[in-house]
């Protein structure tokens, strides 16, 4: 079994997707949840799942590396051979990001349009298409080397409608990477 930690802060959607796609078939099975929210969407589904959950309020610390230190620590507990940020809104320092192999999704088709409002950001832009990327984690902000992006037309779409696309092929792409790093 490869033993996957999913981190999430909001609704928990893509962890839903990953439970429901992912989770004790084809050799996966989620070991932990991880939120940096008491509040989060998300932990009804860890819940639900009976996933181990694990919910370190990031507010509760004074410095990103102390946060960090604590994520590391606790990760380490369940021993995942892949970390999965699905929808982590947190910046991770090399605290974390030089010692655990990580992933994240990012709704957007990087270069273009790292950090927030990513989705707000490509609708807007001059771009044909736009999409989601799956990528390395790395100290330097959406900046890790890309495992694969998904790609939509924009033309005739509503914002509504675009930002309900990209958040359906995200889904896809973030268990595809998954898949891909274990072939």
């Amino acid at each position: 079994m490869k033993k996957i930690a999913v981190l999430f802060s909001g609704t928990g959607s893509n962890l839903a997707y990953l439970l429901k796609n992912l989770h004790k078939q084809n050799s996966f099975e989620i070991v932990v949840a991880l939120s940096n929210k008491k509040d989060a969407g998300g932990i009804a589904f860890a819940k639900e799942y009976s996933i181990p959950l694990e919910i370190i309020p990031s507010k509760e610390f004074t410095h990103r590396e102390a946060f960090d230190t604590k994520v590391v620590e606790v990760l380490e507990e369940y021993s995942p051979d892949l970390t999965v940020l699905a929808g982590f809104m947190r910046i991770l320092t090399p605290t974390f990001t030089e010692q655990i192999r990580a992933i994240n999704l990012h709704p957007s088709l990087l270069p273009r349009h790292k950090g927030l409002l990513a989705i707000e950001r490509s609708y807007e832009d001059n771009y044909p298409t736009a999409g989601v990327s799956v990528h390395w984690v790395t100290s330097e902000l959406d900046g890790g080397e890309i495992i694969l992006q998904k790609e939509i037309q924009k033309a005739g779409l509503s914002f509504e409608e675009y930002e309900e696309q990209i958040k359906v092929i995200e889904k896809v792409a973030l268990l595809e990477a998954i898949e891909s790093i274990f072939d």
